[in-house]
């Protein structure tokens, strides 16, 4: 079986596989201060509440965009799992030719993205990852990675509402039952998520046009990717578990070396 371990600057999704299946998974707050032996402490009650022994595990391979995490990440997959992990880099050979100006530069979150959408759904793609930051990918049908594009996540919108006004309220953010607000919360849930919306939708449409690819399919995934593609006209589908999948096929690609 495969641990696999997505570190985002919210979140770490751990990962089960049994081959190509996902046996199970968790979603834990980012926490970068989390020593070795806490993080060792969390596989093993993990595992344990899936009834899945330790010496089934036989690889850990881990993405991050977190490197304050990765020292203690690191020793306690080795201390508590039994092994090194193996920790995706932009070295690597992904099957995709990245047309980045620098290479390095490029999130690994971002690549497992493009190396699961091009997998899973074909070229060309374009990857819409709803996390602290929001990403765009675009990977063409020869699968070439072109690039993207990058801004503030729509949680990040909606606090700086908050934060940086006298009488603005934080809001839940929800899909509002229309856009014009009757009362300063559904009016801010409306500028915030049909505002979002729109940010995302006028991005996919530019990046078509550049990729001359008017059919490309869409693909989101992250934390509120559902609610923006519910309203959305671009994006074609919802995947959750885009990241998680990715990690799994570069090590199995890597295993195949």
């Amino acid at each position: 079986m495969l641990l696999a371990i997505d570190v985002g600057n919210t979140n770490i999704v751990l990962g089960i596989y049994d081959g190509e299946e996902l046996r199970a998974y968790i979603r834990l707050t980012t926490a970068t201060e989390r020593s070795r032996d806490e993080y060792g402490m969390l596989f093993l009650e993990f595992l344990k509440y899936h009834n899945i022994k330790l010496s089934d595990l036989e690889a850990t391979i881990i993405s991050s965009v977190v490197p304050q995490a990765m020292y203690s990440l690191e020793r306690a997959v080795e201390q508590y799992v039994g092994h090194p992990a193996i920790v995706v880099n932009n070295e690597m050979d992904l099957g995709l030719r990245i047309h980045y100006d620098n290479p390095k530069a490029l999130g690994t979150d971002r690549l497992v993205n493009a190396v699961s959408a091009y997998t899973t759904y074909g070229g060309p793609v374009i990857v819409v990852d709803f996390g602290t930051a929001t990403t765009f990918c675009a990977i063409t049908k020869e699968g070439d990675y072109l690039g993207g594009a990058i801004c503030p996540g729509i949680k990040i919108g909606a606090e700086a509402l908050y934060q940086r006004t006298a009488k603005l309220p934080k809001i839940e953010l929800v899909v509002p039952d229309k856009t014009i607000g009757t009362n300063t919360e559904s009016a801010m849930q409306s500028g915030v998520v049909f505002g979002y919306t729109g940010q995302v939708d006028y991005i996919v449409r530019r990046m078509k046009e550049e990729m001359g690819a008017p059919d490309a399919k869409v693909i989101s995934t992250g934390g509120l990717a559902r609610m923006i593609t519910e309203v959305s006209d671009t994006i074609d589908t919802y995947d959750a578990l885009l990241t998680l999948n990715g990690l799994r096929m570069i090590y199995d690609r890597l295993k195949g070396e």
